[in-house]
């Protein structure tokens, strides 16, 4: 049952980012190129997923729920200020982001419709995955 919900959930996201243009390269280098030709609407994608998480956290909060309808624990909101690993990951993100048009959600759900671009960020993706161990190391 917990796999079938996962790939429900999956599909539904895939779908969702798909139909909200976070696949298109184009749209979303055009939203980050805020000095340029900016095309504000994937704000609206970002908007749509923050507002509804965060109304969540406080329904979680006031009725003092730990765990998920599936029995999982339910992560707790992180509080504390943002430390160095997590700044070089924003940046290194933020810069993958931007050059590529793709992180790592739309990159997946583009590999439905085939493109070779996909394949290559899929690839950068795992060896970056692979080397990142040895930087944090390097950076600590």
């Amino acid at each position: 049952m917990r796999l079938l919900i996962a790939l429900l959930c999956g599909g539904l996201f895939g779908t969702g980012l798909v139909i909200a243009g976070m696949t298109d390269t184009n749209k979303v280098q055009g939203w980050l190129d805020i000095f340029g030709a900016w095309d504000p609407t994937l704000a609206f994608v970002l908007g749509g997923a923050m507002l509804p998480m965060a109304v969540l956290w406080q329904v979680l909060r006031m009725r003092k729920q730990s765990h998920a309808i599936l029995g999982d624990a339910i992560p707790q909101v992180n509080t504390s200020a943002p430390d160095k690993p997590l700044i070089i990951g924003a940046v290194l993100f933020g810069a993958g982001w931007g050059v590529a048009g793709l992180c790592p959600g739309p990159a997946l759900a583009s590999l439905s419709f085939g493109g070779m671009g996909g394949l290559y960020f899929l690839g950068a993706m795992l060896a970056g995955m692979v080397m990142a161990p040895s930087f944090k190391r390097m950076l600590s």
